[in-house]
């Protein structure tokens, strides 16, 4: 059993920092749209979310301020979707503790 509770653990931190990366760009970009509305899969870019290249920098300011995680220009494959930003967060995440 303790084996599922760490599951479930883990996948309910997963659910919260989606959550709060969803909210800081929509709050950050004062975007009319509900924070929970948005699927962690949808494009930010193009037809998903319509974000320019202005957004992207206000998004990388925003995971640095919320987040303590630093975008650079390499690794703009994260601005795929909410998930890749999460992912990119977790890694940068463990790669800072040691883990």
């Amino acid at each position: 059993m303790p084996e599922n509770t760490e599951q479930y653990q883990r996948a309910q931190r997963r659910f919260e920092l989606n959550a709060a990366v969803r909210r800081s760009i929509i709050g950050g970009l004062d975007l009319p749209v509900d924070p929970d509305l948005v699927d962690d899969d949808q494009p930010l870019f193009g037809r998903g979310l319509e974000l320019d290249s202005l957004d992207t920098l206000e998004i990388v300011s925003l995971m640095e301020e919320d987040f303590g995680v630093y975008i650079t220009d390499e690794q703009r494959f994260v601005f795929g979707s909410v998930n890749k930003l999460v992912d990119f967060a977790e890694a940068a995440q463990l790669a800072d503790n040691g883990a």
